[in-house]
């Protein structure tokens, strides 16, 4: 797994060295004394035609950084934990890094990817400036058997909606999770058969909604902090 751009790659770099395969620079300088004596040996120099190339014509900003492949959680570990985040049917990359940074910021316990079958994990650790590397992180398909296993160990589920009830208005049970459904399609059908509570966020101007990762933020937020 290929990651790229100054952050992330630093980010791995000072965190998980026992993960790192190959470092390469394409622009001298860029990594700090400390790091360059640390990872000498694993370090190799190219062109930036050949950074553009690796990085697919992304932003490297000179350094690229080669991981081991990334090791799933389990669900059957997962459900040992207080807070957990389901996305049910979320592909774009973007969000959801930006939903993982927030989740492991704010105290969620980890994430379960609904509704697909495999994500492009190395963008997931680039947008979310490499919070994936430390949150425990599942893609289990069928979103039920997700949300039927969670039931049965006691979690109580809220789903996100525009039409669910106004979220400072709600109290949270202590294992819980939120379930957040796609932009363009919201909570799935499957998904709405198994939550307990539909919450939203009160928009003070009239507005259709947030971006997901923005709501996604102030709901992990408030449920957090509120048991």
């Amino acid at each position: 797994m290929i990651i790229y751009g100054k952050q992330v790659c630093l980010h791995a770099l000072k965190k998980h060295e026992k993960n790192i395969k190959t470092v390469y620079i394409a622009k001298r300088g860029i990594l700090p004394q400390k790091l360059f004596n640390a990872y000498q040996s694993k370090i190799k120099f190219l062109e930036e035609r050949w950074a553009q190339s690796m990085s697919k014509g992304g932003n490297h900003q000179g350094i690229l950084v080669e991981l081991e492949s990334f090791q799933e959680s389990t669900l059957t570990t997962l459900k040992h934990e207080r807070f957990i985040v389901v996305l049910d049917g979320l592909t774009d990359t973007g969000n959801i890094g930006a939903i993982v940074r927030s989740a492991y910021a704010l105290g969620v316990d980890g994430i379960i990817a609904t509704g697909v079958k495999s994500l492009k994990i190395a963008s997931i650790v680039r947008t979310s400036s490499g919070a994936l590397l430390e949150m425990p992180f599942v893609i289990v398909p069928n979103i039920l058997d997700v949300l039927n296993e969670l039931k049965q160990v006691n979690f109580t589920i809220y789903g996100a909606s525009m039409d669910g009830e106004n979220l400072n208005k709600c109290q949270f049970m202590e294992k819980k999770v939120l379930v957040l459904g796609s932009e363009d399609k919201g909570l799935s059908k499957r998904a709405k058969s198994k939550v307990d509570k539909i919450i939203s966020i009160e928009m003070k101007r009239e507005f259709n909604s947030l971006n997901v990762s923005a709501a996604a933020a102030i709901l992990i937020y408030r449920m957090g902090n509120v048991i």
